[in-house]
Formats: C-alpha cells, sequence, structure tokens
C-alpha cells in the first residue's frame, strides 16, 4: 500500500526530513546483493529506450485548453476601455482595462503598472540592462558607471536554491552573483542585510516570494518587512526583482497570503527600489500571455523611456483579448481551480512514488533523500545524499528520464553539496509521471548503496 501524500499546515514550508525506519540497516554483504539486484532492474530499464521529461515547468496541453476561448474572442471589436483601437501603435504602458487588472493581481494601483507582452522574462531583462547601462534615472545613475568608478563590479544577490533563468541574466551580463541561503521562511535576511551594508555595488536581488522556484517557500510577514526596508541601507539605485510568478497557482484549499511589499516600501519610503512583476504564463497560453510590472510612477517613466526605443507599443490585440477572457481576479481565481483539478494529481503521484519508494529507507544510518511538499507552484525539489545529485541525473538520463541538471537551481551551476534536484510534473501524463518517477527512485537508492559499498 501507498504511503499517504503529507501535506502541509496552512502557512509555511517544511522540508520534509524522512525519518529512518526502525529496522536496522542493510550488512556489506547485503548491500551488495541489494545494488546488484538494482543494477539488474536499471539496465532493463535502460534497454526499454524510454524518453520521459520531468525538466521544465511547462503547462501541459489540457491546462493549455483552458483558455482556448481566446481564440476569435474580439469578434471584429477592437475598442479599448478608453475608446482606443488596439490594432495600432502607441500605448507603450499598456490599455487601460489591462493596468486594471494588473494593478488588482500585484496589489497596487493602475498608475502605477505597466503591461507589455507576453514574457515577465523579458521585462526583467530589460529592467536589468537598462539599469546597468542606462541608469534607473538618467546616464548618471547607470550601474556600469558607479562600478568603472569604483573599480569593482555590479554584483547581484541570489537567493539559492533559485530560478536558473534569473541566474541566467547576471551571467549574461557579468553581473556577480553572491548565493543567500534559503530558510523556511524565505532569504536569510541578516546576511542580505550585512551584504548590503557592507558593499554598495551590490544593486540588485532576485526573489520567487510565493511557491518559490524550486523549493516551495512562501516568504513569511516578517520576511517581506525587512525586504521593504532594504533601499534604506543598500547602495544608490538598488532594486529587488519581486518576480511573483505562481501569485494565483495553489494547490491547497487556504493557500497562505504574501504581504505586500509595495504597499510595505511605499510606507518605508522605498517604493523606487521595488519592481513587483507577473504574468498569465501559466493561467491562460502560456507562449501568447501577457506580463505586468509594478513599481514607482517614476520608475515606470524611466523604463518606459527605454522601451520606447526598441518597440513602439506592445500587443495591446493579445492584451484585450486577455481581459475580455479573464475580466477580473474572481474570474482568474475560477480558472486557476481548473489548473489545480489538473495539476494536483500530478504532484500527489510523484509524491506518493517518493514516499512508498525512498521513506524510511537509509543506508549506512543516513536517509536517501528528502523532499518538499509544496502548497502551489510548479515543482517539488528533492535533495539526495551530500555529492550524489548529478549522480543521480545521469543515471536517470540513461534510463530515459530527462531532469533539469544538477545544480541549475544555484548561480553558476554549483550547487556546494551537490545534492539538490528541481522535479517537474506539470507536463507529463499521470501515467509517464509514474514512470518516470520509479525510474527516479530506483536511481537515488541505486546511487546511494553504491557510493557507500565504494567508501
Amino acid at each position: 500500500m501507498r504511503a499517504p501524500v503529507r501535506r502541509l499546515p496552512a502557512r509555511g514550508h517544511y522540508r520534509l526530513a524522512i525519518q529512518p525506519s526502525e529496522e536496522p540497516d542493510l550488512n556489506q554483504q547485503q548491500l551488495q546483493a541489494r545494488a546488484q539486484e538494482l543494477r539488474h532492474q536499471y539496465d532493463a530499464v535502460c534497454a526499454q529506450k524510454l524518453n520521459l521529461d520531468l525538466t521544465r515547468g511547462k503547462p501541459c496541453s489540457e491546462q493549455l485548453a483552458l483558455s482556448d476561448a481566446l481564440d476569435g474572442i474580439l469578434a471584429g471589436d477592437y475598442r479599448c476601455a478608453d475608446g482606443s483601437d488596439s490594432r495600432n501603435y502607441g500605448g507603450i504602458m499598456g490599455i487601460p482595462e489591462a493596468r486594471r487588472f494588473a494593478a488588482d493581481y500585484l496589489g497596487t494601483t493602475p498608475a502605477r503598472t505597466m503591461v507589455g507582452g507576453n514574457s515577465s522574462l523579458q521585462f526583467m531583462y530589460q529592467i536589468v540592462t537598462s539599469a546597468l547601462y542606462h541608469g534607473v534615472r538618467g546616464a548618471a545613475s547607470a550601474w556600469s558607471r558607479e562600478a568603472s568608478a569604483a573599480g569593482g563590479r555590479i554584483k547581484f544577490l541570489c537567493p539559492a536554491p533559485g530560478y536558473d533563468r534569473h541566474f541566467a541574466i547576471c551571467e549574461s551580463l557579468d553581473i556577480e552573483m553572491i548565493p543567500v541561503a534559503m530558510t523556511r521562511e524565505g532569504p536569510d535576511m541578516d546576511l542580505i542585510e550585512a551584504l548590503l551594508k557592507a558593499d554598495p555595488l551590490i544593486k540588485g536581488m532576485w526573489c520567487v516570494p510565493k511557491y518559490a522556484n524550486p523549493d516551495g517557500v512562501v516568504y513569511s510577514d516578517a520576511v517581506v518587512a525587512r525586504m521593504a526596508g532594504l533601499g534604506r541601507i543598500a547602495g544608490a539605485n538598488f532594486r529587488i526583482l519581486w518576480d511573483n510568478a505562481y501569485a494565483e497557482h495553489h494547490l491547497v484549499d487556504n493557500p497562505p497570503e504574501l504581504a505586500n511589499i509595495l504597499t510595505l516600501s511605499e510606507a518605508a519610503g522605498t517604493l523606487d527600489n521595488v519592481y513587483a512583476i507577473g504574468s498569465t504564463s501559466k493561467i491562460t497560453h502560456a507562449g501568447a500571455g501577457i506580463a505586468f510590472i509594478a513599481s514607482s510612477e517614476a520608475n515606470l517613466t524611466s523604463l518606459a523611456d527605454q522601451l520606447i526605443i526598441a518597440t513602439i507599443g506592445p500587443d495591446k490585440v493579445n492584451q484585450l483579448r486577455h481581459m475580455r477572457f479573464l475580466k477580473d481576479m474572481p474570474m482568474l481565481r475560477g480558472l486557476m481551480q481548473q489548473h489545480r483539478a489538473i495539476l494536483q494529481p500530478k504532484f500527489e503521484s510523484l509524491l506518493n512514488e517518493l514516499d512508498s519508494g525512498l521513506a524510511g529507507k537509509t543506508v549506512n544510518g543516513k536517509a536517501l533523500g528528502k523532499w518538499t511538499v509544496p502548497q502551489g507552484g510548479y515543482f517539488v525539489l528533492f535533495d539526495t545524499q551530500p555529492g550524489l545529485a548529478d549522480i543521480v541525473v545521469k543515471l536517470t538520463a540513461g534510463a530515459g528520464v530527462k531532469l533539469t541538471p544538477a545544480g541549475s537551481t544555484y548561480p553558476y551551476r554549483k550547487d556546494p553539496g551537490n545534492t539538490n534536484i528541481r522535479l517537474a510534473p506539470s507536463f507529463p501524463s499521470l501515467q509517464e509521471i509514474a514512470a518516470a518517477m520509479k525510474i527516479f527512485v530506483m536511481c537515488v537508492e541505486l546511487a546511494s548503496i553504491e557510493r557507500a559499498l565504494a567508501q
């Protein structure tokens, strides 16, 4: 019988520490026999030449189909709420109804929102490149100019494990990344504050504050409040990129709430230091959604001045389609319940395989692994025994199961413990998830036992 799925309480994040079995560990002879048995199973699976994929958190086709009513929804009516024609040039800030929607989503006012194209990642790249080369308030505020004058290098704080595409932006722009450990409450704020006080060339920080990618953490109220105060201790033109990608992506009935950093920052006098970012990328059509940001009006004006050089305006027709389809936040939340009905069984299948295959198992008194049980988002984070993540990923690849490369959740792909593996169950079918996870569990046990035998 499968072990029941462990569920989290209504608030907070817990990494499961798998309790060792009361049964004694296998002795050396038994370990050798088990290793031989697992190798035989592994070779048999490899011979099947499977092709299973648990890499990226993509919506499946059933999720995408939930928003197929977008197609043709305008029925020839391209007029926006202000009477403008969405087919024409202009409107760099987005159409009025989309800005109202974005304001409700991000917890601010329409005047402090900008709505763009299909990619929040592109927005973030534009924010960083504009600040780096052109400045946040004109050329004199360019980060690169300050770094050159100081003879140093621009740096970003990177909560880790974290989102690999955030790290790729920094790496592509030669911005030095400083890893910051994640806790159950969010990133280590004592360390963050100390680093900012010591180094004015730390100009930015990445955050996925709700159902963080990949460990599912929801930042606590205390952490968000301290985040809102960082602009008072950081160097000039410091920016937090608050990537709230999973704000409405719940897997539980009573999801945890995230404190509003925009409200707290305004009260602290630090609104210029925060960009809050969201999108419909995993809500409607992943590759054809809308992205939006919120910040101070001065920040948005500065960003718009840079964007207008690259584009005469966003895809306002798609913005209008989305507003006719989504209408408001209650409508969006109803749609997200349909997403949950598709996603939750997939997460349960993945977690059940981990529970039934690994819970209680030890080698030399050490658990074979530990994993998260998220309340929302798109990922389960698995930690192997130290030093085994890359071996497990290589084994699973040989058996026909693709995983995100080991180390991807850390800056420069350097996981200090070589333990971290991100699992993404959204795209495969239930049958594919069960098959892939059985192979994953087998590879974790095989790698752990073979390493123990080699020591």
